[in-house]
């Protein structure tokens, strides 16, 4: 089975910019961590970043046919891409949203994902573990949809 994570606008600055609420790990550290998680759970695992909200639904309606799941952390298009919630809408598998940080407990305009009604579920505020967590998430989720499905077609089947 296959995962795609997708990171949208300025986590390609990650180790850099705001360590004290992003962490010191760099973006390629979570994505080596979250491949490592995949694979080890059977799965595989293809990461696109960008800083372009239309390249980040590109990648979703990629995902479309080829992918499981979808682990996004979509940065601040979170708050504001319907777009993208639209096209993770339209994925029709698996979808958790993802946070280094707890955008809870940040400003108040952080506190409105447009994301999250279309998401399976969500993982916030644990830092590089969340990628872990998340992929987890992601596949644990996504076995028990595909065995749900292989269940109700036995019973069509009968």
């Amino acid at each position: 089975m296959h995962l795609t994570l997708l990171s949208g606008p300025n986590l390609d600055l990650l180790g850099e910019r705001e360590p004290a609420v992003y962490g010191p790990e760099r973006l390629e550290d979570h994505v080596r961590r979250a491949a490592a998680t995949a694979e080890a759970l059977g799965w595989t695992l293809d990461h696109v970043q960008t800083n372009h909200e239309g390249a980040l639904i590109d990648a979703v309606h990629a995902a479309r046919g080829n992918a499981d799941a979808i682990v996004v952390n979509a940065g601040a298009l979170t708050h504001t891409s319907w777009s993208l919630h639209d096209a993770l809408r339209a994925f029709g598998g698996v979808v958790v949203e993802l946070h280094l940080s707890n955008p809870a407990a940040r400003e108040p305009f952080r506190h409105t994902s447009v994301i999250a009604p279309v998401a399976s579920g969500l993982v916030a505020g644990m830092g590089g573990l969340g990628y872990e967590v998340a992929v987890h998430a992601a596949v644990r989720l996504a076995e028990s949809r595909a065995r749900e499905d292989e269940h109700d077609d036995e019973e069509e089947r009968r």
